[in-house]
Order: C-alpha cells, then sequence, then structure tokens
C-alpha cells in the first residue's frame, strides 16, 4: 500500500502543546508501521485495551470488532491478505492534532483479492494517544464500496 502525508498546517512545539506534539509523534510512528506491514511495531503502539470502532460488515473479513493490542494491529495484515498490494492506496488530505486527539482525513482505495472488484472512497480516523499509546481508534469509511468488492 503506498500513502501519501500531507498535512494542512504545521504547528512549532511549545511548552503549552506537548500533549499534542507527543500525540502527533505516535500517529506518525502509527502511519510509519502501517506502512511497513510492521505487526510488532503496531501491537506496541496500541493500548493493551483499545477502543476500536470500525462498522462491523459480515462481508468483509477484516472488518471486525477489535479490543486487544495484537487484534488491532492484526487489522493491518488481514487487510493485506485480502487486497492485492499494487492496487492499494491511501492518501492523508488532513491531519490535525488537538491534545491527545488526532483526526486524519483522507482517501483509500483498493482491489479485493478474491473477487478482482475494486473499492474506494472517503475516510476519516480518530485516534486518541494516552501515555504513548493509542486507545481510541475510530474509523470511518466508505463501507458500502467495501462490501461491494467482496461481493461475489
Amino acid at each position: 500500500m503506498t500513502a501519501e502525508v500531507t498535512p494542512h498546517t504545521t504547528t512549532p512545539a511549545t511548552p503549552a502543546r506537548p500533549a499534542a506534539e507527543a500525540t502527533r509523534a505516535v500517529v506518525q510512528k502509527f502511519l510509519t508501521a502501517r506502512l511497513a506491514g510492521d505487526t510488532e511495531r503496531l501491537t506496541e503502539l496500541f493500548a493493551d485495551e483499545v477502543d476500536w470502532l470500525l462498522a462491523e460488515n459480515p462481508a468483509v473479513p477484516w472488518i471486525r470488532p477489535r479490543r486487544t493490542a495484537a487484534e488491532c494491529a492484526a487489522q493491518a495484515e488481514e487487510l493485506a491478505a485480502h487486497t492485492v498490494p499494487e492496487k492499494s492506496r491511501a492518501s492523508v488530505d488532513t491531519f490535525l492534532v488537538d491534545g491527545t486527539d488526532a483526526v486524519l482525513m483522507g482517501h483509500v482505495a483498493g482491489t479485493v483479492r478474491a473477487t478482482g472488484k475494486s473499492f474506494q472512497g472517503p475516510f476519516a480516523l480518530h485516534l486518541t494517544v494516552e501515555n504513548g499509546r493509542i486507545t481510541r481508534h475510530h474509523l470511518y469509511e466508505n463501507s458500502l464500496s467495501v462490501a461491494e468488492a467482496c461481493g461475489a
């Protein structure tokens, strides 16, 4: 999967913004590990228990409830196993940070390996970082497009 990160604004570090800078640093590490498919590093970045939200869809094998760091990190491997890496793309158009919360918005596209069908659409990802680990991962995406691509 390829990804581009082009944040709209960058705020220099100041003593009043340590939580935001720490959050930004963890999210950057998350993005790097996710692009590299580094499940071990992702497991380290997720908290022991994560508030995970991604609309469950029985037609999509990689979309299911998750709670633990290992389960959350495994989502990247499961996605890679069910999609064609050369035909997967993600771009981050907006990267906002406010204290312990980060919101990334962009576009994602891919092709499901089993069907050869493609999906695409916008996404928004809300992450919360506490004590250097991701405690919330709420992903909003075009789930209809993904489900249709998984259908026979």
